[in-house]
Formats: C-alpha cells, sequence, structure tokens
C-alpha cells in the first residue's frame, strides 16, 4: 500500500533505551568531514552487487542514501545503503547471508520503523547498512531528502556548511557521531521540511 504524506511527514524521535546492541565495530576515525569523492557511487556499486549476490530475491531494493549518494557533497567518508527486504522480522532470510558477506548485524531498534543495523568495515570507505521492511517512511524521507539537495544547490551548500561546523564542534567537544547528528538535525529537518512544502505534503 503506497505511503501517505501523512506517514512520511511523522518523525519518530530517537529513543537510545530503544537500541538492542548486538556488537560493536572497531571504527576509530574522528568525525570529519572530507570534500565529495567520485569513487564513492561505483563503491556503492560494488557493495550492491555484494548484497545482492547474498540475498538474491530477499532484497527487493538497494539504494545509496546519505552525503555520499549525493553529488558534490562533503561527507563523513562513510558510505549509507538501505536495504528493504520482504518481511524484516523474519531475521534467518538476511541476517545469516549478510554475515556470511562480512557484514556485521551491529543493533536492532524495533520502536524505529524495525530498523537493523550492520556495518562493513571494508577499505577505502566503510559502509552502515540500514534495512527496514516494505514501504518504511524513512527509507522514503532518505530518497526525498537526498533529490532535494541534489536538486537545489543553495539547501546542500547550507548543510554542506552546518555538517562542517556540527563536526568541528564534537570533535572539541569529544562527542560521538549520534552527538553529531544531534547537532545538524535542526537544519537537516529545516531543509527536509522544505521539500515536503514543495510536494505539498505540509503548509
Amino acid at each position: 500500500m503506497p505511503l501517505t504524506p501523512a506517514q512520511i511527514v511523522h518523525r519518530i524521535e530517537y529513543d537510545p533505551h530503544g537500541v538492542e546492541r548486538l556488537a560493536t565495530r572497531n571504527l576509530t576515525r574522528v568525525i570529519e568531514i572530507v570534500e565529495p569523492d567520485p569513487t564513492w557511487p561505483e563503491q556503492f556499486q560494488e557493495v550492491k552487487a555484494r548484497i545482492k549476490a547474498a540475498l538474491g530475491d530477499t532484497a527487493l531494493a538497494i539504494s545509496h542514501v546519505g552525503s555520499t549518494s549525493v553529488t558534490d557533497l562533503p561527507a563523513k567518508a562513510i558510505i549509507d545503503i538501505d536495504l528493504t527486504v520482504g518481511d524484516i522480522l523474519d531475521e534467518d532470510s538476511y541476517v545469516g547471508p549478510l554475515q556470511s558477506a562480512g557484514f556485521i548485524f551491529l543493533f536492532r531498534e524495533r520502536g524505529w520503523h524495525q530498523h537493523r543495523f550492520f556495518g562493513l568495515d571494508r577499505e577505502p570507505t566503510p559502509v552502515n547498512l540500514h534495512v527496514f521492511g516494505p514501504d518504511c517512511p524513512e527509507v522514503e524521507r532518505h530518497r526525498i531528502f537526498r533529490e532535494w539537495l541534489v536538486d537545489h544547490p543553495e539547501e546542500r551548500e547550507r548543510y554542506a556548511e552546518i555538517k562542517r561546523i556540527s563536526a568541528m564542534q564534537s570533535r572539541e567537544a569529544g562527542e560521538t557521531v549520534m552527538d553529531y547528528n544531534n547537532r545538524k538535525e535542526k537544519v537537516l529537518q529545516e531543509i527536509l521540511d522544505n521539500a515536503f512544502r514543495a510536494l505539498g505534503y505540509i503548509e
């Protein structure tokens, strides 16, 4: 069933107590925003092929999201991918195959779209793999945000600036990536609301 605008614009607030951590990863990189790497799209295609080979038809959609998916946008050097599977609760259908392909099952967030999060610590660029079920509003939000930044250079530059400022402040304060995300969340949401407004989803 297609998502409604109300479903797409509705935000579920992050609940740190809702994270069921299963493993940790050994990423020691500082929070740093780097200039766009023209190989990021190609690297995504390589990882996409790995996921598709592991899951076959279980993978309904594999999308490059986040800042490395936007041409000319500075970013943390981590490739974010949204994977849609037919049944997010049927972990047997995707967890084992992804682990065999080198992914680490890091945590579940049952209260946030039944999100499952995996990491792939590859070189030269690590991967964050976000697994969702069909018709997930967050996947659609990611698509809308990416396309809006691609089509609106002034919004892209605004987002790049808050990313740089937030990364610098988080480094100086010794903060985590989640703290960095929180620092830029207000501007991110304002940009996303502009996209929603243009689509007629909000006034």
